[in-house]
């Protein structure tokens, strides 16, 4: 499998730029970043062009959810400015093509019920995965721990199950981040068969601390010889936190992994 790694978590001590260059001479074998739209489409398409590296997944805009805040997609009254975002992310994706973009759930909102939240989000799902289908880029939804995330709206891989199916659209999979099910002490291997046919894309890092691979408690190897087992041949992002002693320090475990760990 090919290894991505998330600009908006690895090799922050660059400017968004230099940090596709920096991911390409460490030997990565493309780039994920969960908002791009600092940085002009342009700029970010000459760059991607000039290192070779392909543009693997982005996030649609999701409001304030990073900040605290419940963001867009599951949230009725916020109905306008995702449709807002969805044409934001549109307009930048036909640009720099990523792989693949992710539809963040986001939190419960006040005064909103699971039920009315759930709607609000296999509406914004459907419409999302219709409207990517047109530029050949897959729309993706994932599931984050409540430890990290409380109230986030989807947790568990059954969670993505029922949403899936709920949305019933071939322009939509799940996104699925061995750290977030290993926070929650879910059965990571489990959650991979439960939902094979349906991995769009993976992400990593290690618990609890969501540092580098080796840095915590998770053995990767029995992890990704389950996902091929129930296959799945997608990318495999690295998303986790590198530590005071900077990137290039915690890619130790990136020669392993390029040769099947």
């Amino acid at each position: 499998m090919k290894i991505a790694v998330n600009l908006s978590m690895l090799f922050t001590e660059l400017p968004l730029r230099e940090r596709v260059l920096a991911a390409m001479r460490a030997g990565f074998d493309g780039v994920e970043i969960q908002f791009p739209y600092e940085l002009p489409a342009i700029a970010l398409k000459e760059v991607l062009e000039l290192s070779g590296m392909p543009l693997v997944l982005i996030n649609v805009p999701a409001g304030d959810l990073m900040t605290g805040g419940p963001g867009l997609a599951s949230v009725p009254a916020c109905q306008a400015e995702f449709d807002a975002a969805l044409q934001e992310a549109l307009t930048y994706a036909a640009m720099v093509r990523p792989t693949c973009i992710n539809v963040l759930p986001g939190r419960l909102a006040e005064c909103v019920s699971r039920e009315q939240a759930l709607a609000c989000l296999v509406a914004n799902l459907r419409k999302s995965a219709e409207a990517f289908s047109t530029l050949g880029i897959r729309v993706l939804v994932e599931a984050i721990n409540p430890i990290d995330m409380p109230d986030f709206v989807i947790n568990t891989p059954e969670h993505l199950v029922e949403l899936l199916r709920a949305v019933d659209h071939p322009n939509l999979a799940a996104q699925y981040d061995l750290y977030h099910m290993a926070r929650q002490e879910l059965d990571v291997a489990a959650g991979m068969r439960l939902l094979a046919g349906h991995i769009g894309h993976v992400q990593f890092a290690d618990v609890p601390g969501r540092g580098a691979p080796g840095s915590g408690e998770l053995d990767f190897a029995p992890m990704l010889e389950t996902l091929y087992e129930t296959g799945y041949r997608g990318w495999l992002g690295a998303e986790y936190k590198p530590g005071e002693a900077g990137t290039q320090a915690s890619l130790g475990w990136l020669p392993g992994f390029k040769a099947g760990v």
